[in-house]
C-alpha cells in the first residue's frame, strides 16, 4: 500500500453474540488502521465485529467509510456516527463500491456473508479484476477449515498451485497491517490460471 493510497476494505461479522477474543481483535485492527492513517471501508454496521471495528477506528481518530444498502438502513442496522456513509440500492452494488477504491482487503472472521465476500474478492484477484492485496485475519485459527479446503482445491487440481498467491494469512491485526503495507500490487491475471 503506497503512502498516497489509504483505504482498506474490511469484511467481518455483524453478529452481536461473538466471543470476546474476536471483538478484541477487531478493535485492535480498528485502532491500527486509525494509527496508520488508513480509512476503514466496510458495511457500515453497528453490531458485532463491524461495530467494534468502527467504534475503535473512530475512537482513535480514524476515518470510516460505510457502504450499506437502503434496506439495511431502513432496518436500523447502520452505525450512526461514521465519517461517511454511502447508501446503495443492492448488496451487489455495496460490494462493488467497497472495493472500488480500496488499496487492500482484510477479511476478519464472519458468517456466510463474510465468506461470500471473501470468495468473491479472491475470484476477482484470480481473474485480474482486483489487483491489490487480500489478507485473511485468522483470529483464533477461525479460518483453518477454509484454508484446508482451499488447499484441497489445489491438491485436487480445481485451482492451480499459483492460486496460493491470491491471498495472505495473518495471525494478528499487527501482521495484517504489515502485510497490506508491504505486499506489492500483483495482477496474477486470468490466463495464468487457465
Amino acid at each position: 500500500m503506497e503512502n498516497g493510497n489509504r483505504e482498506a476494505a474490511v469484511y467481518c461479522a455483524s453478529s452481536a453474540e461473538i466471543a470476546p477474543p474476536y471483538l478484541e481483535a477487531a478493535s485492535q485492527l480498528g485502532a491500527l488502521l486509525a494509527a496508520n492513517g488508513i480509512t476503514c471501508v466496510n458495511g457500515a454496521g453497528r453490531a458485532g465485529l463491524m461495530g467494534a471495528l468502527n467504534d475503535a477506528v473512530l475512537k482513535n481518530g480514524g476515518r470510516v467509510k460505510g457502504v450499506i444498502p437502503r434496506f439495511m438502513v431502513d432496518a436500523g442496522w447502520g452505525h450512526p456516527h461514521l465519517t461517511e456513509t454511502i447508501i446503495t440500492e443492492t448488496i451487489h452494488e455495496r460490494k462493488a463500491v467497497m472495493v472500488k477504491s480500496a488499496d487492500a482487503v482484510i477479511a476478519l472472521p464472519g458468517g456466510i456473508g463474510t465468506l461470500e465476500e471473501l470468495a468473491e474478492i479472491i475470484t476477482w484477484r484470480q481473474l485480474g479484476l482486483y489487483r491489490k492485496p487480500v489478507v485473511i485475519l485468522n483470529t483464533n485459527d477461525y479460518y483453518r477449515p477454509l484454508l484446508l479446503f482451499l488447499e484441497k482445491m489445489i491438491s485436487e487440481k480445481f485451482m492451480k498451485e499459483t492460486c496460493r498467491e491470491l491471498w495472505q494469512v495473518a495471525a494478528a491485526p499487527e501482521e495484517a497491517i504489515s502485510l497490506i503495507r508491504t505486499l506489492p500490487d500483483r495482477n496474477p491475471g486470468y490466463t495464468k490460471y487457465n
